[in-house]
């Protein structure tokens, strides 16, 4: 196990522990001489990919003017009277600001500003829903697009847009829309000139998937009222714990005993667990990080998700006793941000006065600790990655280990973190189908097929 810590901060933790029946040391510390080798790659700068490694120092070289400026942006609309931003982008365009906002918001009381999401889907219903929404609040909106062309997002910023002209007029529309965009082209930068909107800058060495502190993830955040400095505070403390190498490294320990157990072990399927609610989008970002940054060229070890104890209702069974061909890496919080304890009650007809006096965070340590013991004598190797507890230092600390840790695994694996190819496929059928101009000839072609 490592423990970081810095400055008295707690950094992360990272448990192979639960693999040790599964794996025999000898094996583990070959990959972690791999990992070590592949860990070199990444700070060398000179491997597949190397023109996007710009988020490795985003948290300790973000200038206090971007801080300023959204929080600028936060103030402006609050003194409008804004109560809904409607924030437009898809993949790692809208998933770190989600998930952050996400985990750090009260599940069931609703926030002065309430932050929501579009351009992440094509669905009607969805876009005339929020419309719905929009049409009853003080509504503003942040669009995220590299080129303003990728279909999902422009789609749903031409609905909004004109919802916006229409409802406060063009030119306080203007003051009510932000674009996150290229600093120089694009279809977006132009209308962004154009119509005179604040704009902020997709660094261009900086992938979407590894975007989150960037503008693409703090605006969004700090309009939601969450504190983007400690954001950013963990993930620079977090990332000098990385930058010292060695066989206790934690992304190192994390990237090698992923890899041992896929490619020596069979294992095809990295499910990430949670057992609080409000990290389940932190999961949904994790899969795009690792799923489009290893997924390619016939390699890859698939990302998949649980919530517990929720799911050991669902998929459960499956985990305990069905193939053999996944491993768990569990998110694991040390305290709760908040307290609520079981009472006694004088019937006990529930059986639970056991129980009483007890936190209900206790009861979820056991049931984590209980499927633990479960899933590994079942044949589920089980990896813990540890927090301090859910907040915005802890989450930074957390965002930058993954991505860290995914460029080690990935150039382990032996591929490019940074690209994905595979994307574009089922885009140039889709424009066939909905007979975009150029895509003509495909279109018979593939009605052909289907």
């Amino acid at each position: 196990m490592t423990a970081k810590t810095n400055n008295n901060h707690y950094m992360i933790k990272v448990n192979v522990g639960g693999y040790s029946s599964f794996v025999k040391d000898a094996e583990y510390q070959n990959y972690v001489k791999k990992a070590l080798e592949a860990y070199d790659v990444l700070q060398s700068e000179k491997g597949a990919g190397n023109d996007f490694l710009g988020w490795k120092t985003l948290p300790s070289e973000t200038p206090e003017s971007l801080i300023a400026d959204c929080e600028a942006v936060r103030d402006s609309w609050k003194a409008k009277g804004v109560n809904l931003v409607i924030v437009i982008g898809i993949g790692g365009s809208y998933l770190g600001a989600k998930c952050a906002i996400e985990a750090l918001s009260h599940c069931f009381v609703e926030p002065a500003t309430k932050v929501v999401f579009a351009g992440n889907n094509l669905s009607e219903e969805y876009l005339a829903e929020l419309l719905d929404l929009a049409k009853t609040r003080n509504t503003a909106v942040v669009v995220i697009s590299k080129s303003g062309t990728t279909t999902e997002p422009a789609v749903a910023f031409r609905i909004f847009k004109e919802f916006v002209e229409q409802t406060y007029g063009k030119k306080e529309a203007a003051e009510r829309i932000v674009a996150i965009t290229d600093a120089a082209r694009g279809a977006l930068k132009t209308l962004s000139t154009q119509e005179g909107y604040k704009t902020f800058v997709v660094p261009d060495n900086v992938g979407g998937r590894f975007s989150v502190l960037t503008p693409v993830g703090l605006l969004p955040i700090v309009l939601a009222g969450f504190d983007i400095r400690a954001l950013l505070k963990g993930a620079a403390d977090e990332r000098e714990e990385l930058l010292k190498k060695g066989p206790q490294n934690a992304a190192v320990e994390y990237a090698a005993m992923r890899n041992l157990l896929h490619t020596e072990n069979g294992k095809a399927v990295e499910i990430l667990v949670t057992y609080n609610p409000k990290l389940t989008y932190i999961a949904e970002w994790w899969k795009q990080l690792y799923g489009e940054s290893e997924g390619k060229d016939g390699k890859g070890i698939y990302p998949a998700s649980v919530t517990n104890t929720a799911d050991l209702h669902s998929m459960g069974q499956f985990i305990q006793e069905g193939s053999r061909i996944m491993f768990e890496t569990v998110i694991s919080v040390e305290k709760a941000n908040r307290s609520v304890v079981i009472g006694t009650d004088p019937q006990n007809l529930d059986q639970l006065n056991f129980l009483a006096g007890q936190h209900v965070e206790h009861c979820n340590a056991m049931a984590q600790l209980g499927v633990k013991v479960a899933h590994i004598d079942g044949g589920v190797p089980q990896l813990e990655v540890g927090i301090e507890k859910i907040d915005e230092y802890n989450l930074g600390a957390l965002f930058y280990f993954f991505e860290f840790a995914c460029g080690v695994s990935a150039y382990l694996l032996g591929v490019n973190p940074f690209n994905q190819p595979g994307v574009e496929a089922y885009k140039k059928n889709m424009f066939a189908l909905l007979r975009k101009p150029g895509y003509e000839a495909q279109t018979e072609e593939i009605l052909k097929r289907i």
